[in-house]
């Protein structure tokens, strides 16, 4: 065997279920594996200027600063004189932004204070020592223009490779409000959470909520799949005053069987790879780098081709390891395994 050369190793966590394992859940509660729609993250978002760099800013030739902070010195009672943006030409300690925040599932309140984000658009060299200038958030949906609520503060960036970006801690401030309404034409809509979506799973919940709530809705059935995502939920007349009650009984119902096949979890972001223990993989040649790895019928090929095996995804990630592969690299494997249909089973990016 030729010799391979060492690769920088990232220690991968694999939860690895035993082929045998039963690929089901005895009674879960709905909102284990579905949640009601509405209760989603929502994005607020706003253009701002951060101040106080140190000569990093965007510099007098990027006009949109330049045209921004007209505006913002007209708003404060001073406009520019005769010469126009022409006055602003050395104003290198100031860089367009745009400014993020995330409002949790549950939503927010008035007054309540969240992180946001600050990414530089222009042509600064470093938000380091900045100041977020008073900025206007608004909503998601960009017919909107309502605004949602106001950042500013000091930034601190996390990354020293990637100056440009920052984050200000509880520097966005709500100044109203911010709630999804979750009964919409005395309806609730679930929504499966992508591990577990699938036709029978929803048919399954919606027999499940039809079978408990029968007393409740006169034996009108209540719920029915819209695919195998969505489901539509009808909110009894009993409870149209309450229908928080309502929701908190449906997603206390206990789903005595969730089917799970075959299928690959992956999250990018830690670097994690959970896979079943039946996850096959089809006739392939993997070629990777300074890799060649095969996959074919009934036999494995890795590091040693007289080990016969079956075609497993475990066994592929094994030999990877055994050759310090990193984990970015294992999961570009997979995704490109998946995509030209040889991965057996279903994968998930979180």
């Amino acid at each position: 065997m030729m010799n391979l050369p060492r690769f920088a190793f990232l220690v991968c966590f694999s939860l690895i279920l035993a082929s045998g394992a039963p690929a089901s859940l005895a009674a879960v509660p709905l909102k284990t594996i579905c949640r009601v729609k509405g209760q989603e993250d929502n994005s607020l978002h706003g253009l701002g200027l951060v101040v106080g760099l140190r000569g990093t800013g965007d510099g007098g030739s990027f006009l949109p600063t330049i045209r921004s902070m007209s505006v913002a010195l007209e708003m404060m009672g001073t406009p520019l004189g005769k010469n126009g943006p022409a006055e602003l030409k050395d104003a290198k300690n100031v860089a367009l932004v745009l400014v993020t925040a995330t409002v949790p599932p549950a939503g927010a309140r008035q007054g309540d204070r969240i992180d946001c984000q600050v990414h530089s658009v222009g042509a600064c060299k470093s938000l380091a020592g900045g100041t977020l200038f008073l900025t206007p958030l608004v909503g998601p949906d960009p017919r909107d223009r309502r605004v949602y609520a106001l950042a500013e503060g000091p930034i601190t960036i996390d990354n020293p490779e990637t100056p440009t970006v920052g984050r200000i801690s509880g520097g966005c401030r709500l100044e109203s409000d911010f709630f999804n309404p979750f009964v919409k034409d005395g309806r609730i809509t679930l929504v499966i959470e992508p591990p577990y979506a699938d036709f029978q799973v929803a048919q399954d919940i919606v027999e499940l909520i039809n079978s408990h709530m029968t007393v409740q809705s006169g034996g009108v059935p209540l719920a029915r799949a819209i695919n195998q995502v969505t489901i539509e939920v009808l909110v009894p007349r009993q409870y149209a005053d309450d229908p928080v009650l309502f929701v908190s009984q449906i997603m206390e119902l206990p789903l005595m069987e969730v089917p799970l096949g075959p299928r690959v979890v992956i999250n990018e972001r830690a670097g994690s790879i959970v896979m079943s223990g039946d996850v096959e993989v089809g006739p392939v040649v993997i070629t990777h780098k300074n890799m060649v790895i095969q996959a074919g019928g009934a036999q494995f090929v890795g590091l040693d081709s007289s080990q016969t095996q079956t075609t497993k995804l475990k066994t592929l990630i094994d030999a990877l390891n055994a050759l310090n592969t990193p984990t970015q690299d294992v999961i570009q494997i997979i995704k490109s395994l998946e995509k030209n249909g040889k991965l057996r089973g279903r994968l998930i990016i979180e």
